[in-house]
């Protein structure tokens, strides 16, 4: 490997001297000290955890490392994520990546950075989109249900995941399968000192909303629930409430219905609340020891929760059926006993749960069987455990971390000295531990630990199965399909070490049918803290991992090796002799490619089957050679279709040419000798014209054309009023339509028709209106010529009929005597505001308008107070805004007029001042003054105010008026 500018140590152990323990750490630690935690073993890469985010990740190093070989930028696990997608792409081989290394080393971080790198590489379109999501989502979900805080981890994986990436041809995934590996499910039940439960039960707790846990009955407090360690409830950085909403929008986006969150949240629920189902001693009538619940709350709000008898799981939690061919024994549990089967059915529940959930994303993430598929595998499974307290669950975890240490023994070291000596390469042989015996020791000895027996059994009993499948929740009742009777069974199930060793024994033929790729993952101190680097740890980890083993491997042999068909179809490209076509043998092709490139014998050695190359300067110098290759190539294609492209473009567009100078020269002359034919036609016409002018000549009499004028006049006349009397349009006065002339000399007529039609339906409509309605539409005219454009209440008057009497002058005898009897009927009453000049406050009068004087009286005594001549009005002032203040002028020469003018609010009041005008117009002969100004004087005595009327907020009424005194010329007014 080509050594980069500015590395920190050595970035690649197989260029390591000296080759011993001491330098591999000390080049480990350096590297890490500064940040560096990838580090090469030719393409196994060793990941260091920083226990610390890095600037290292992201679409900009992932688009570096996409276009790169593998060497040639830092070591990196995009790095190794790319030759694999790479190979899977182009040459059709299947891949798997194994991540391995201790608990708390950072193995599922590394497996969620593969599928990220994958995801962003591969193909792009809405239903690959769709897939990719589909893929990375499934993450959070299974961390969720089965990842959980330990000692040495905060998200330590506590079950074992490998999951099958499947590809088009294209390299575009199609979807996937995920196998699960022995869940610890005993964590269900109790946890280590300083460790919590699985996360999805502090998720629930802490992120689900008041009315999702009153549906499940649940408390959010954690104290509340047995099964949950309380010391350790919360784990520093990790939001759990948060995480909730991530999970649920991550089971949406996979494809989980709503119901199906629903009760997959239900059942999770059901585990915490049997953890608080307590068992107290009782005591049968022969005096053998039985137990009973003591909570019955708890178990009815279980039975409620997931439809089942209360008294149906009491019974299943306090007695076990024993049954045998022949007869059926019921024997009460002791304390002991229902706690036990209390617990072991929690543990199933959850259990049976998680591979649920991993069965129902495996069917949203399924591919069909017809189509064609590429796999590319990722192993993230539990590291390797050494406790205080060490169960069953360390000793089958630590089984399978031993198998997939022979799987690298066999496919990394054993491999490389065999198929040197298969294909006849002088090897140095290198010793190196073959862990087979321990293996083999495992599989094949049986064990006599009480802890161990009764984990490897895994006993249910029936009782606990039956009664879950009783249940009315559709999904525990799919849990537990062994309690259906027609499917019981009195055969013993097989262990739970039995099953995990049947699917190691299946996860190791997969792994074996495809082309590895490592990730050796090793945690650098005890504490997860940054920068901490414990050499004796680090180095118990390297010993395990066999890297030095392998690093002697690398360096003893070839750094690369290939089939010679395979190899010949990748490069045979690079040699006149072998391309376009060669008919000779692989290994000869193979032999001509290189020859022709002067590649030094000492890089080469030339096996039975395969090409062996040693350094990957020269892989490196033949991938260089291919590219600069394709590049001609790809401009010699270029050049031949981009030539025969313009052929075929100049060969349409002559064609298209002479298809259209054809047509454009027959419509020419089509055009042509249509002219010719209608000037001969009107050549023709005119000689037929003045040849019969000619010989009839005779035959006109003087005159004629005037007569004949005169007629066509007449007949033009006839038929425009003929036509108009057809076409008068309707008598409604508001119809102001009317036809137009056919012929323009008739235009003036037109309109002085149109005149007198409209003056003709005018009339016969006021012909039909009685005296009342007639005088009605006089007032609105008179109102319209005052007001009409000026001011802004005018609008809403012009469909109110004028009513005159607003204050009920019938019923009223007292103000019937003040109007003057000798003057007729009260043309306006009505309730007005009177405001006060010197201080604008307001004070409420009647107003009463006869043919002769205005009169304002007192509202509550039914007095005159001031009573005004029609003849002594000598104007009103009004504003244009959609208020009712106006001014009444009075002549200085009156009684009252001396004291000042009078400045009133009506509500009415276009129809009081119309009628006002009208009043003095008939009693004065002269047309009232009416004043239309946002600003006008009112006098008051000898002097003058100022009145200003400014607008107001909108949606108000004139109650609403308000005056304000602005010094002692100036009087404001607000108006809504």
């Amino acid at each position: 490997m080509p050594l980069l500018e500015g590395s920190v140590g050595v970035e690649d152990l197989v260029l390591l001297e000296p080759l011993v323990e001491e330098s591999l750490l000390k080049n480990l630690q350096l590297r890490y000290e500064n940040k560096e935690i990838y580090t090469y073993i030719g393409n196994v890469v060793i990941s260091v955890n920083p226990y610390q985010q890095l600037p290292i990740y992201g679409p900009e190093y992932i688009a570096k490392y996409q276009d790169c070989t593998f060497y040639e930028l830092k070591p990196h696990i995009y790095a190794l994520a790319n030759v694999a997608y790479q190979s899977l792409r182009d040459r059709d081989q299947d891949q798997c990546i194994l991540i391995t290394g201790e608990s708390g080393s950072g193995k599922t971080e590394a497996s969620k950075l593969v599928m990220s790198y994958v995801a962003a590489v591969c193909g792009k379109g809405e239903q690959v989109n769709s897939v990719k999501e589909q893929l990375l989502q499934s993450n959070p979900v299974l961390e969720a249900f089965g990842n959980a805080k330990t000692i040495r981890n905060n998200n330590s994986s506590r079950f074992g995941k490998y999951m099958d990436i499947e590809f088009d041809f294209k390299g575009s995934p199609l979807g996937g399968v995920i196998t699960n590996y022995l869940l610890e499910k005993s964590r269900v039940v109790k946890q280590l000192k300083g460790e919590r439960n699985f996360h999805i039960f502090y998720q629930l707790l802490a992120g689900a909303d008041a009315q999702l846990l009153k549906a499940l009955k649940l408390e959010r407090d954690t104290t509340g629930y047995a099964y949950l360690n309380q010391e350790t409830s919360r784990v520093d950085g990790m939001d759990d409430a948060s995480s909730f909403s991530a999970v649920q929008s991550a089971m949406a986006v996979i494809g989980f219905s709503e119901e199906e969150i629903r009760q997959v949240l239900e059942v999770t629920a059901l585990v915490l609340k049997l953890g608080n189902v307590m068992v107290a001693d009782e005591f049968q009538a022969n005096g053998i020891p039985a137990s009973g619940i003591c909570d019955g709350r708890g178990v009815q709000e279980i039975g409620e929760l997931v439809g089942l008898s209360s008294e149906e799981l009491k019974r299943a939690l306090c007695s076990r059926t024993m049954e045998t061919a022949k007869e059926k024994v019921v024997t009460a549990l002791n304390v002991m006993q229902a706690q036990y089967a209390r617990d072991a059915l929690a543990k199933n529940i959850y259990s049976r749960l998680f591979n649920w959930i991993v069965n129902r994303i495996n069917e949203n993430i399924k591919v069909g069987i017809g189509e064609q598929k590429k796999v590319m595998g990722v192993l993230d499974i539990y590291g390797f455990e050494i406790l205080e307290d060490n169960s069953f669950e360390q000793f089958v975890i630590n089984y399978c971390n031993e198998k997939l240490q022979q799987v690298f023994i066999e496919m990394t070291l054993k491999e490389e000295q065999e198929e040197y000596k298969r294909e006849g390469i002088p090897w140095t042989k290198v010793d190196y531990f073959d862990n087979g015996i321990i293996c083999n020791l495992i599989e094949h000895v049986t064990y006599n630990v009480t802890s161990f027996i009764d984990k490897n059994n895994d006993l249910l009993f029936r009782d606990l199965s039956q009664a879950m499948w009783k249940a009315q929740h559709p999904l525990i009742r799919s849990l537990f399909p062994e309690g259906n009777p027609k499917q019981a069974s009195l055969k013993r199930p097989p262990t739970a070490g039995a099953q995990f060793k049947s699917s190691v024994a299946i996860l190791m033929k997969n792994l074996y049918s495809k082309n590895p790729n490592y990730i050796r993952c090793i945690k650098p101190n005890e504490h997860q803290q940054r920068g901490q680097f414990s050499s004796d740890l680090v180095a118990t980890q390297a010993q395990y991992l066999g890297l030095l083993e392998n690093v002697r491997v690398r360096r003893a042999g070839y750094a690369y090796r290939q089939g010679y068909g395979p190899f010949l179809e990748r490069y045979r490209l690079l040699s006149r002799s072998t391309w376009p076509r060669w008919n000779g043998g692989d290994r000869e092709g193979a032999e001509k490619v290189l020859g022709e490139l002067s590649i030094s014998s000492g890089e080469l050695a030339f096996g039975k089957t395969k090409i062996f190359i040693r350094s990957p300067r020269t892989l490196f110098y033949l991938e260089e050679q291919r590219r600069l290759r394709l590049q001609q190539l790809a401009t010699l294609i270029q050049k031949i279709y981009r030539g025969w492209r313009c052929r075929t473009h100049y060969q349409l567009m002559r064609k298209s040419q002479i298809l259209i100078s054809s047509w454009f020269r027959g419509n020419m002359q089509k055009k042509r000798y249509g002219k010719i034919k209608a000037s001969v036609l009107l050549i023709q016409a005119f000689v037929r014209g003045w040849k019969a002018r000619k010989n009839y000549r005779k035959y006109f009499r003087s005159q004629a054309a005037l007569t004949l004028a005169d007629f066509i006049y007449k007949s033009m006349v006839q038929k425009f009023l003929l036509g108009l009397k057809n076409n008068l349009p309707s008598t409604n006065v508001l119809d102001k339509t009317w036809p137009a002339t056919p012929y323009k000399c008739f235009s003036t007529a037109n309109q002085e028709l149109r005149q007198l039609f409209y003056q003709w339906k005018c009339k016969r409509f006021r012909d039909q209106l009685s005296p009342k309605q007639v005088e009605i539409l006089r007032e609105k005219l008179c109102a319209s010529e005052l007001f009409k454009g000026k001011k802004a209440s005018y609008p809403q008057s012009v469909p109110i009929p004028f009513c005159g009497d607003y204050i009920g002058l019938q019923g009223n005898p007292k103000l019937q005597k003040l109007k003057g009897g000798e003057e007729g009927p009260v043309l306006m009453a009505e309730a007005v505001t009177k405001v006060n000049r010197g201080n604008g406050k307001t004070s409420s009068r009647i107003l009463l308008l006869t043919k002769g004087h205005v009169i304002l009286t007192d509202t509550k005594k039914s007095q005159a107070k001031t009573v005004i001549g029609l003849d002594n009005v000598a104007g009103v002032s009004v504003t244009s805004l959609k208020d009712g203040l106006f001014s009444l002028h009075l002549s200085e020469m009156s009684s009252v007029g001396s004291n000042g003018d009078l400045l009133l609010v009506s509500e009415h009041v276009i129809e009081l001042l119309t009628r006002m005008y009208r009043a003095v117009l008939d009693a004065t002969q002269r047309q009232l003054a009416v004043t239309v100004t946002e600003k006008f004087s009112v006098r008051f005595k000898e002097n003058s105010v100022a009145v200003r009327v400014i607008q107001g907020p909108a949606g108000g009424d004139n109650s609403k008026l308000r005056c304000k005194k602005k010094g002692s010329h100036s009087l404001e007014v607000t108006v809504p």
